[in-house]
């Protein structure tokens, strides 16, 4: 997991400041799919399948990882303090129940959504906050990757309350970064998605919608 936020830093550029109230990050269109790079985690035995589709709410994202864990990074720079809000719609239609998500060997996630932030010269240096779908923990419960203390995850839905339904989370991204690592952060470096069954074996089916900036 360090590995794949070493190399989603690497290899963003940065971008214009957006000045909108909303800033839609993803389109989950089959052109931004080609576009975007499909990364394996180091030791990953597949590759999270990933394709879009569409219902009356607009496109989404389909992953499914069956012992698997890549993800995908996006070149974003999101200025905190006009927009501090992530705004994420997903479903999990397959979860991952029994597994401890705060040990190596259960680290995996049907869904989540990393916030990135450059903080130093290096990639060791950089910070997140991995906003995860949990299967087995509650809403609200967060701790230090087990792969670097430098990644928090954060619980913002769980599928004890919702599973296999569409739900809207919204987090301060601004807030959490002074929270989890004590930084007074202004802008966002980078944003990927990544489901993951790599640790577990497992498999899990997620979807993903409508993910954008907001200022409240």
């Amino acid at each position: 997991m360090k590995l794949f936020i070493n190399i989603l830093i690497i290899s963003l550029l940065l971008t214009n400041f957006s000045l909108a109230n909303e800033v839609k990050v993803f389109n989950f269109t089959e052109q931004e799919l080609s576009e975007l790079a499909i990364r394996k985690v180091r030791g990953a035995d597949n590759k999270t399948i990933y394709t879009v589709g569409s219902n009356e709410n607009g496109n989404f994202l389909k992953a499914i990882a069956d012992n698997a864990a890549s993800g995908l990074g996006k070149e974003v720079r999101i200025d905190l303090n006009k927009t501090p809000f992530i705004n994420i719609t997903w479903k999990i239609e397959k979860d991952l129940p029994g597994i401890k998500e705060n040990t190596k060997k259960g680290h995996d996630f049907a869904a989540r959504v990393f916030a990135v932030k450059k903080t130093g010269a290096t990639p060791l240096s950089n910070r997140a906050i991995n906003y995860v779908f949990s299967s087995n923990n509650k809403i609200g419960f967060n701790s230090p990757s087990p792969y670097t203390k430098k990644s928090i995850d954060n619980v913002l839905s769980s599928t004890q309350n919702n599973l296999n339904e569409w739900i809207t989370v919204k987090a301060n991204v601004k807030e959490d970064f002074k929270k989890f690592h004590d930084l007074d952060v202004n802008t966002l470096d980078g944003l990927a998605i990544m489901s993951d069954t790599d640790n577990s074996k497992m498999k899990a089916v997620a979807y993903y919608q409508n993910i954008y900036f907001s200022a409240k």
